[in-house]
């Protein structure tokens, strides 16, 4: 005779979205609409009229554990999330927040102005400003006829 757990039928999808979450944690997937956490933080980059501005959403970050710097054309992002709760792993139920060092290089659109940089950090968004070089013009390179 079989025996019949009486239960709720959404037990066993609760069961198994709870088992997804633990063998997708470790991964690094950024697809969007899955519920994994990008390593690092989500950025926009914007033109402007005389500069570029990029945004960071870093919330749970502060300011003495983020690092900018720029070279060869690329601004380095490097941070580090503390877990504020450290839980044992059993405890939770389910965890989206992502914790731990992260590194994110970003490729600049442009020339920028290395000497004008500057950023901002208010209430969990970093405003990193990247004023634009001048443009500078083609200019005729002048051929002079030499003697053989």
């Amino acid at each position: 005779m079989a025996v019949f757990r009486w239960g709720s039928a959404l037990d066993a999808f609760r069961d198994m979205e709870r088992e997804m979450d633990r063998v997708l944690r470790n991964m690094d997937l950024a697809f969007e609409g899955l519920r994994i956490g990008r390593p690092h933080p989500p950025v926009n980059v914007y033109e402007l009229e005389d500069e570029f501005l990029l945004t960071a959403e870093l919330p749970g970050v502060r300011t003495e554990d983020l690092e900018l710097s720029v070279s060869n054309g690329h601004l380095v992002l490097r941070g580090e999330r503390s877990d504020p709760q450290p839980l044992p792993e059993e405890r939770y139920r389910r965890s989206e927040r992502r914790h731990g060092r992260w590194e994110r290089v970003i490729p600049l659109p442009d020339r920028i102005r290395d000497d004008q940089l500057g950023a901002e950090f208010v209430n969990g968004v970093l405003k990193v400003h990247l004023p634009k070089a001048p443009s500078t013009q083609p200019r005729q390179i002048p051929i002079s006829e030499g003697t053989s």
